[in-house]
């Protein structure tokens, strides 16, 4: 496994599910997945009071290459029952998880070697 640096994404996020849509009224998003059911949008979180806010971990500097460098961050946190959601980009992947849950995001991660910046 290669030991990775993730930092964490100071802002927090949302995960909005906006089923019959195909692209955003606004542009006002981080990414955005369009699959059969609906647009899935990643958005800040700050205008957003009542929804579950996600943690941010930002893996830089990999190479598309390289197998299993996300499964090495997925897995630890799969075993701490951190759920996740991920946004792939040509240079590095974007793991949220819960904010609730960050503590142990974070140990887990530590802990399975990886390390993580604040």
């Amino acid at each position: 496994m290669t030991a990775l640096t993730l930092g964490i994404v100071p802002s927090s996020f949302v995960i909005e599910h906006l089923p019959h849509t195909t692209l955003p009224e606004d542009d006002d998003w981080i990414a955005l997945v369009r699959a059969p059911e609906g647009l899935t949008v990643v958005r800040d979180a700050a205008p957003w009071a009542e929804a579950e806010r996600w943690t941010g971990l930002y893996a830089t500097g990999h190479d598309l290459d390289a197998p299993g460098l996300l499964a090495s961050v997925v897995a630890p946190l799969a075993e701490a029952d951190v759920p996740v959601f991920v946004a792939s980009t040509f240079h590095g992947d974007l793991v949220l998880t819960p904010e609730r849950l960050r503590k142990t995001a974070v140990s887990a991660l530590e802990a399975a070697g990886h390390r993580v910046l604040p």
